[in-house]
């Protein structure tokens, strides 16, 4: 638009010339004088406001290319934002994962441990039940009472081992302990061989022999 106002200018200029070459008078020559002047000061102020409307363009144009620099910052903070938030959730997401893995193998852990309590029980159910069956058989032949007591004890007393003194009692303590063999202790009177016995039925299993054992044990402490 600029090029276009010189070109007009330009050919103003042209023709001022051409007028004034062929001019002669002063008068006229005073005319041509005030027609240049009034056609420089037009230019001048036509020129004067393209200046400003270009530099408003200018000022729209940068302002333009700030704004869209202003947004390309935020769209690429909002990306930045949404990707660290992406990562986040994954490492939740995987977090979540072994803990339910944990989980799982704590609830197999526990059901399996708790199978091993149940057939422990069921097993030492069987061998106090086997236990009580021979207490009745013992306490007829052999003087012999079974009493449970704390700690899931079983309180064995002999009578009939002291002739002078047939209901004097002669008793030990047996129980189950965490390897589930048997645990002999808190005998009365006091038996020196007691631990022997109690690794005998450990490993023979005959528990009818480690009472007669210990029968004559006590038996033995009257007569010597």
């Amino acid at each position: 638009m600029v090029e276009d106002e010189l070109a007009l200018f330009d050919k103003s200029i042209n023709e001022f010339w051409n007028k004034f070459k062929s001019t002669d008078t002063s008068c006229q020559m005073a005319g041509l004088r005030d027609t240049y002047k009034d056609s420089i000061k037009a230019f001048a102020e036509k020129l004067s406001v393209k200046l400003k409307e270009e530099e408003r363009m200018v000022e729209m144009f940068l302002e333009y290319q700030n704004q869209i620099s202003r947004q390309n910052k935020l769209i690429q903070e909002k990306k930045d934002n949404l990707l660290k938030l992406i990562a986040e959730v994954k490492d939740k997401k995987q977090e979540l994962e072994v803990l339910t893995a944990n989980i799982q193998d704590l609830k197999e852990e526990y059901s399996r441990k708790k199978e091993t309590i149940s057939t422990a029980n069921k097993a030492n159910a069987e061998r106090l039940k086997r236990l009580q069956k021979s207490a009745d058989l013992y306490k007829d032949r052999l003087g012999l009472e079974i009493r449970k007591i704390y700690g899931e004890k079983l309180q064995f007393i002999f009578t009939n081992i002291d002739p002078k003194n047939p209901e004097s009692p002669f008793m030990f303590s047996l129980h189950l302990n965490e390897a589930r063999d048997y645990e002999v202790s808190d005998s009365a009177p006091h038996l020196e061989g007691l631990a022997e016995f109690q690794e005998n039925v450990r490993k023979t299993n005959n528990f009818s022999a480690f009472l007669a054992n210990v029968r004559k044990a006590f038996t033995a402490t009257v007569y010597n």
